[in-house]
């Protein structure tokens, strides 16, 4: 029988063990994780912990929705054993009538009937990491090749034991300006959830600087079920020429190859970025993101009203 329960109903326990269990398992939905990206985070639960679906909700306007928080670009069914299109069906109806409206992207298991969805396709990049380094840098784009051997020349060197903190001024100083949906609240959120990532050693936080001892670019990597996740990175502009960046994800390539792991990009739909990660010869995947909508006609109209004039 599947159960919902709310955050306090929730043994963390149990639902870590399932996690570890899952086949499907994803560092995006370890309890720590979750309540780092989401307090307060609902759940489906089936029997013993045996089947389980986390649900971030939210409300608004007096409305109840479900949503993919941010640094979180999956979630869905997670269990101990293989699941079957009918177990997710039996899961996505299972979400509690209280939630009119969801948008939540999906670990791809199957093809389950998504006919009562609104659907759109993401892309992801990943990167088999199960061979020699050299076989690995002989697929990398001509250009990428080109880059690194620029961020060489310049004697980039990483910095294992990097500051998160830095890593993130990094990124508000730069890209992060043009990122205005993203305030103290989610920074904070992203230093909580890489400082108990850390606790757990699930997390790489690596920097590269310059000669002259200058931060350059920085990224934070999350471990967990055999991928390396790639979850975010600052990249200074003034000094992007040095492809700060080429030269990080490169390091990591050459420290993990020969072992079976998995480069996880984390995208993108962004077809600029999603060249720059195939250049490293990763392979593209896509995802699901589940759509519903059961507002009636006149509270849809309503909201979008509201939404217009910024109420």
């Amino acid at each position: 029988m599947i159960r919902y329960l709310t955050h306090n109903q929730i043994d963390k326990s149990c639902w870590d063990d399932c996690i570890a269990n899952s086949p499907n398992g994803l560092v995006y939905v370890w309890s720590w994780y979750l309540d780092a990206v989401h307090p307060g985070w609902e759940a489906l639960v089936e029997d013993d912990y045996q089947t389980v679906m986390p649900l971030c909700g939210n409300k608004k306007f007096g409305i109840n929705y479900l949503f993919q928080p941010f640094f979180s670009q999956k979630s869905g069914v997670f269990s101990r054993s293989a699941l079957s299109e009918a177990k997710i069906e039996e899961f996505l109806n299972a979400i509690p009538s209280k939630f009119k409206f969801a948008q939540i992207r999906l670990v791809e298991t199957g093809s389950p009937n998504y006919s009562q969805y609104i659907i759109e396709n993401h892309r992801n990049i990943e990167l088999d990491l199960n061979q020699d380094y050299s076989i690995l840098h002989d697929n990398y784009h001509s250009n990428t090749k080109r880059n690194l051997a620029k961020a060489e020349k310049d004697k980039l060197t990483v910095d294992e034991n990097a500051e998160p903190l830095e890593i993130i001024k990094l990124f508000r100083e730069n890209r992060g300006r043009e990122i205005t949906k993203w305030g103290d609240v989610e920074y904070s959120r992203l230093i909580n959830l890489v400082t108990e990532a850390k606790k757990r050693e699930k997390c790489l936080v690596y920097g590269v600087k310059n000669p002259d001892n200058q931060l350059v670019a920085g990224a934070f990597f999350m471990l967990s079920h055999g991928k390396t996740v790639f979850l975010f990175s600052g990249t200074a502009e003034s000094n992007k020429d040095n492809h700060g960046l080429t030269f990080l994800l490169d390091y990591v390539i050459r420290k993990y190859a020969s072992t079976p792991n998995v480069l996880d990009f984390e995208g993108s739909d962004n077809d600029g970025l999603a060249r720059f990660y195939k250049g490293f010869g990763g392979k593209e995947y896509f995802y699901k993101e589940l759509r519903f909508n059961k507002l009636n006609i006149f509270t849809k109209f309503a909201l979008t009203i509201l939404k217009r004039n910024k109420i």
